[in-house]
């Protein structure tokens, strides 16, 4: 891994959706890197309250930087990322610095699990006498999506003592609690003009100013020196020093991170908690729990990894949310109502539910309270409900309205809905199939729309002229038309679900289809590239991006239902089993690993492939890797 690469960026999460985030080169490059970003009601209201910091090692040959800042137009100072000499990830972020005159200094970063808090540590694998640390933090006070200006209001005074400083920036943000070996010495200023490039080339506002209440500086050659920030109470009453209370917080958390490998520690960042439960957070770092998303990723991210009580609780929590047949899709940052905008967040529920009860892991009052969720949900969509989502007399779902999106393929620009997909989607039938597949089973009810639908489907999506699926029959509610457009949707007909649609020629015919057209080394395109607005690169201002984002750019969270599609038409035995870990896993797991993250974000045309500024870490990619690798794995 390129050491002075600003597009590698590590993450880590604190369980209560707050997180410290970065590039390897330590250059903040979003208006998401920030060392304390706290959710103040989690995993929502998040806020960033110190954004980083400038570090210098005072050695015999003078003042060397450990960090370096992009400030406009396009200047980067000073010159610590000159001095990276490695990098490690395992078990937290760890970078090792050699100065100009051969002095050696080691930085780590870590998140303790479930506290608004994060640790530093710089130590001297071979101290010499006389070497300072002197630090000068970066705070702000602000809402995790905006940017932070110099202002009258700002707080540079704290109310702590010793070791222990308190800051109070603005009212009505946490406090910041900074515990240090250090001495400190108050020296206010602004800093100003910080230059963001991810948030440059994404389209948005890109220049931030920081305060800086003073210094930190720390007698390295006597000793290791310890930071530690806490947002609020994150810490309780501290009664041990801070390199004590360091000390302690980074065994727990070596012991707590013991996971089987890359993927399960990966998995585990997305789990967080939502008031007394837990809920999966969509993506780091400007996603919370999307519904569509947690109950993708949960097959992969809970059941695949084990952890069963975890899936337990989320799928009890989620329980609860049933309106009308529909799960919320997104829970708003600022306590607004939840959005209803997905017709496959439900559907997507009573799978996983499915896939749950089938580990035998649920006691009779939890599986009665997710049969009756699942119950609701079908109920709700036989009756009709928001959005035009309604059981057809065929036994299929209809679904969709102007101006609404409601399938994954969710992009908007404006009031323009990209991808609208309204009328009866592939991939929803497939859904909506499987989930009166699994009701049947306990609730007899819903065999006869099971067989219905079964039979509609067979007859009206097959497009023999193409030898796949047609993507969306009745559109926008006209009987008897069909979009033929090549989308990767029709997969999950084949693999993916616990109920194959198809099988036979016309399985085999989709999985070819899909292969020739749409698979590339990183996941699937979302749009053939011989079809119009083929679009095969995701960049662009926010406009022209988004209008992008389902028309090309290639998926990873796909690879999954095609994988098992692929191995279920060929036999699923052994050899088919190994063709698809080298041909499909080992690129993605290869990815992942340059990427050094265990995270992996939505990917560009595999004939040309870059990680996109979008959403970099997602849990529907990691949680289908997870289940992959689990399920095809050596």
């Amino acid at each position: 891994m390129p050491l002075t690469d600003e597009t590698r960026e590590w993450l880590e999460a604190d369980g209560l959706g707050g997180f410290a985030s970065g590039t390897v080169a330590g250059v903040r490059t979003r208006r998401y890197h920030a060392l304390l970003l706290t959710a103040t009601t989690p995993p929502t209201g998040r806020m960033v309250l110190v954004n980083g910091f400038d570090a210098w090692i005072q050695t015999a040959a003078g003042l060397q930087a450990l960090t370096t800042q992009r400030y406009t137009p396009n200047a980067l100072w000073p010159d610590g990322l000159s001095h990276i000499e490695a990098f490690e990830l395992e078990p937290w972020p760890r970078w090792r610095f050699r100065l100009a005159d051969g002095t050696v200094v080691e930085q780590e970063i870590f998140v303790p699990h479930g506290r608004a808090a994060v640790v530093l540590r710089w130590h001297l694998p071979d101290s010499v006498p006389g070497e300072t640390l002197r630090l000068r933090p970066f705070f702000c006070g602000r809402d995790y999506h905006a940017l932070h200006h110099q202002n009258p209001a700002f707080r540079f005074a704290n109310d702590g003592a010793g070791d222990h400083l308190v800051f109070r920036p603005y009212d009505g943000i946490p406090a910041i609690h900074s515990l240090a070996n250090a001495t400190y010495a108050p020296e206010p200023t602004w800093y100003r003009n910080f230059l963001y490039t991810a948030e440059q080339e994404r389209g948005l506002d890109a220049v931030e100013d920081l305060a800086s209440p003073g210094v930190l500086t720390w007698n390295l050659s006597a000793g290791d020196a310890v930071w530690i920030l806490a947002a609020g109470d994150a810490l309780g009453d501290v009664h041990e020093s801070a390199a004590a209370l360091a000390d302690r917080l980074a065994a727990e958390e070596r012991a707590r991170r013991q996971f089987p490998s890359r993927l399960h520690r990966a998995a585990d960042a997305y789990l967080v908690r939502r008031g007394e439960g837990l809920t999966i957070v969509a993506g780091y770092p400007w996603f919370t729990d999307w519904g569509r998303d947690t109950f993708i990723a949960l097959r992969g991210l809970c059941l695949a990894g084990d952890r069963l009580d975890e899936a337990r609780q989320i799928l009890l929590a989620w329980a609860g949310a049933v309106s009308q047949g529909m799960l919320p899709n997104r829970f708003p940052d600022r306590g607004e109502a939840p959005e209803f905008n997905a017709v496959d967040a439900s559907l997507w529920y009573a799978v996983a539910v499915h896939d749950y009860l089938q580990r035998g892991h649920a006691g009779d009052a939890d599986a009665r309270t997710l049969r009756a969720a699942v119950e609701a949900i079908l109920d709700g969509y036989t009756a009709g409900t928001r959005f035009g989502i309604r059981a057809d007399a065929d036994g299929l779902l209809a679904a969709g309205e102007p101006g609404v999106q409601l399938t994954w393929m969710d992009a908007r620009v404006g009031d323009r809905v990209v991808t609208p997909r309204i009328g009866k989607p592939v991939e929803v039938q497939a859904l909506w199939l499987n989930a009166l597949w699994a009701a049947a089973q306990w609730a007899p009810r819903f065999a006869e729309p099971l067989v219905r639908g079964r039979a509609a489907f067979a007859a009206r999506f097959w497009n023999a002229a193409r030898g796949c699926l047609f993507d969306v029959v009745d559109v926008d509610h006209r009987p008897g038309t069909a979009d033929a457009t090549v989308r990767p949707n029709q997969i999950l007909a084949v693999g993916g679900l616990p109920l194959a649609l198809l099988d036979g020629e016309r399985a085999r015919g989709v999985v070819d289809v899909v292969e020739r057209s749409l698979c590339t080394p990183l996941g699937l395109r979302s749009l053939a590239p011989d079809e119009p607005g083929y679009a095969g690169r995701y960049e662009g201002d926010g406009r022209s991006r988004d209008s992008r984002y389902h028309q090309g750019t290639a998926w990873p969270w796909l690879i999954g239902p095609f994988v098992d599609a692929w191995v279920r038409v060929r036999g699923d035995d052994a050899a088919t089993r190994r063709e698809a870990r080298e041909r499909f896993l080992a690129p993605l797991l290869a990815h992942l690993d340059q990427a050094g993250l265990g995270h992996v974000s939505e990917i560009a045309d595999g004939d040309a492939p870059h990680t996109p500024r979008g959403c970099p870490f997602q849990a529907w990619s990691v949680g289908e890797l997870l289940r992959l690798v689990t399920a095809y794995g050596d």
